[in-house]
């Protein structure tokens, strides 16, 4: 399997992810949001968590899957290399999070599963997040919806400017950014077949049944599914799925369109270049300009945040 040495995130970052990123860096709130979440939200305690209730990979903790962590980590060339944990959960998922000490959760329903090389693609595909900068504004998503859903106006004053618009630019941005981690992870498996495999078994595979599911079948089924947007009506229904006429908003695109991006992206001329070595060489960045907290101002900034909290609880009495 191919190492790309030195290579960005932009030699293969996804343009939607760039035009989606943008989109909502440019609505009103975000700034505000970027800097309320600097103040309030710390990587420490998902850590501690983590650390608590799942098991931390490593050389004699699931060896053979951090052999493949590792040899992921080497392909992209990430640095440092992020934490792995492995949850006790049957549903077939996994997730990047973190900026300052990025990790990834990875569930015992994906180890069970999909094979060695399915594993591996979705490793690749979580340490695409990472090495593109995405983890940083995934959790400011998810703060700011949770924060203005639970407290109403008291939200630490952004409960005004968390409009639906930003809501709306915040879940499309994760989802194209789904397309991004995806080329990660066909850059590391450099074999298109077990990249749509893991994607399709995640979407309805079965490990008893796992003989009689078929590649090539889910493929027609994505071909079909494009072929709805020859219908306008068609395409208005999914526009309204992914935002929420079924009760939630959805983080990823469907498995099918996923598969169709990256089937364009595998034959492109831009994937082979990149297979060559002709790639752009510069140290990944992240994808938002958002200043990260230090350990020693900690505490001080958990007292401003308590008196801050007792003075909205204050508030309140007031008006009663």
């Amino acid at each position: 399997m191919p190492t790309y040495t030195g290579i960005s995130s932009e030699a293969f970052r996804h343009p939607l992810d760039r035009q989606a990123e943008q989109a909502l860096r440019n609505l009103p709130g975000f700034d505000l949001i970027a800097r309320k979440f600097v103040e309030f939200i710390y990587e420490r305690p998902q850590l501690v968590y983590l650390m608590g209730n799942t098991i931390q990979v490593g050389p004699r903790q699931y060896s053979t899957i951090y052999q493949m962590f590792r040899e992921c980590v080497r392909d992209l060339d990430i640095y440092p290399e992020p934490t792995l944990f492995v949850l006790q959960n049957p549903e077939a998922n996994s997730y990047a999070l973190g900026q300052e000490n990025p990790y990834i959760v990875i569930n015992t329903g994906i180890l069970d599963l999909l094979d060695e090389v399915e594993i591996r693609a979705v490793l690749a595909h979580e340490l695409g997040h990472i090495k593109c900068g995405h983890t940083i504004l995934i959790q400011m998503a998810m703060w700011a919806m949770s924060a203005a859903s639970a407290l109403g106006e008291l939200t630490f004053g952004i409960g005004n400017v968390v409009t639906q618009a930003l809501i709306f630019a915040f879940f499309e941005w994760r989802r194209k950014a789904e397309l991004s981690a995806d080329r990660a992870a066909l850059l590391v498996i450099d074999d298109l077949n077990p990249v749509m495999s893991s994607m399709m078994k995640i979407s309805g595979g079965s490990i008893k049944y796992a003989n009689e599911c078929s590649l090539q079948e889910f493929i027609q089924q994505s071909e079909n599914y494009q072929a709805l947007d020859t219908d306008a009506l068609n395409q208005v229904y999914k526009f309204l799925m992914y935002n929420g006429s079924q009760g939630m908003m959805l983080t990823h695109p469907f498995a099918v369109e996923r598969l169709r991006y990256l089937r364009e992206w595998a034959v492109s001329a831009e994937f082979q270049q990149i297979r060559q070595g002709n790639y752009q060489r510069s140290p990944a960045s992240g994808a938002v300009n958002v200043p990260s907290q230090t350990p020693e101002n900690d505490a001080e900034n958990l007292r401003r945040q308590i008196e801050e909290l007792q003075q909205e609880i204050n508030r309140m009495k007031n008006r009663e």
